[in-house]
């Protein structure tokens, strides 16, 4: 997977560029859309290209080896044409699915028994197994089986669980190389650093990582209730060693400004699930600023949800009709709401590639964040 570097910012260590798969290309820095089992939630396929324009999606391998399952996928010749979709797909492996069901699962060295969440059933996740769920997936970009790490955790915690991660890694990494993609274009493997938010840990987290000379290389582990400023603590440690002509994926994150502080740290990929499910509960991303559309504010303002005049979705949708359809339950609301902040989501990225490639990235980012932090 070649990762072309076409500019870096002057005041920052934020940079443009893009890599290809077999399903095109991918400008970077990009948001992945979360469509966890095949779908993003309360969007049309037809809107993440139209309204959205997602260069990418996500989707998991928890969910879609429970359901709709393996062999269904198989049937089908992979993910892309059962769920109608011919741009790229990044899998993540399931291991923060089967981190966060700490009740119903036990880590073992081969891997991780759990319970499922529709029925009970046990299963295990191996390196071994989740790299041939990826394979009948068909992802483009799959990822490495790992233990995300709870916060707060103490220091050996932590070391035993990056450990095991690494141990995992090593057994996946070599599967990899002896399995073969099921549908006639490549997949590219990432790894995971994690060692929580410990300096040593993620050093040697990330040296590790950089070691397995994979095409591109993901940071796990953050966003788990730890503070901001710890987050970008880490993200600065592990980049300063990850190789720097390689795509950088930060998992799980998270607000515009999370993102836009990520970007100037050097981070080309990002995924979350709160543009929809935020978007689902009323709230809204807005160049202005936050907006809780249930507020009594908007009951009568007929203006469009942006107020720039780049409303992200159709121009007939205003804030009071919004703010009628999610107070009375609406399905359109959830829907109008997801598409309204997928579509923020990938201008914002979009946007700070242009002002990298003008060089003007840093003064715009610091004009931005006190608008995307305030309330309105």
């Amino acid at each position: 997977m070649e990762f072309q570097i076409e500019s870096i910012d002057p005041a920052s260590h934020a940079r443009a560029g893009k890599f290809r798969t077999g399903h095109g290309e991918v400008p970077t820095p990009v948001f992945m859309p979360v469509g966890t089992g095949g779908t993003v939630k309360a969007v049309h396929q037809r809107e993440l290209k139209s309204d959205i324009d997602a260069p990418i999606i996500l989707s998991n391998t928890y969910h879609l080896y429970l359901r709709p399952g393996t062999d269904v996928l198989k049937a089908a010749g992979g993910l892309h044409r059962f769920i109608g979709w011919d741009r790229p797909i990044l899998t993540d492996s399931g291991g923060y699915q089967v981190f966060s069901m700490a009740e119903n699962r036990k880590l073992k060295p081969e891997g991780a028994w759990f319970s499922s969440h529709i029925d009970g059933s046990r299963h295990l996740f191996s390196p071994e197994n989740v790299v041939e769920i990826q394979r009948a997936i068909g992802s483009d970009l799959t990822m490495a089986f790992d233990e995300c790490t709870p916060w707060p955790c103490d220091h050996q915690y932590a070391a035993s669980s990056m450990n095991l991660t690494h141990d995992w890694l090593a057994r996946g990494v070599e599967h990899f190389k002896k399995t073969e993609p099921l549908y006639g274009y490549e997949q590219f493997f990432l790894p995971i650093v994690q060692g929580s938010v410990f300096p040593d840990l993620r050093r040697q987290s990330a040296e590790f990582i950089a070691s397995m000379e994979m095409p591109a290389n993901a940071i796990g582990g953050l966003s788990v209730g730890e503070p901001e400023e710890t987050m970008y603590e880490m993200i600065e440690v592990v980049n300063g060693i990850l190789p720097a002509n390689k795509p950088r994926y930060l998992m799980g994150v998270g607000t515009p400004v999370n993102i836009l502080e990520a970007i100037s740290r050097g981070v080309d990929l990002f995924d979350c699930v709160m543009p929809t499910r935020n978007g689902r509960n009323g709230m809204l991303f807005t160049r202005q600023g936050i907006m809780n559309i249930k507020n009594e504010k908007w009951k009568v303002d007929f203006s469009p949800l942006d107020t720039d005049g780049a409303c992200f979705v159709d121009q007939h949708y205003s804030k009071a009709y919004l703010r009628h359809l999610i107070m009375t339950g609406e399905r359109l609301g959830a829907q109008i709401a997801s598409v309204h902040n997928l579509a923020f989501y990938l201008w914002l990225v979009r946007e700070a590639r242009e002002q990298i490639l003008a060089g003007t990235f840093t003064q715009w980012k610091n004009a931005m964040i006190p608008q995307l932090k305030s309330r309105l």
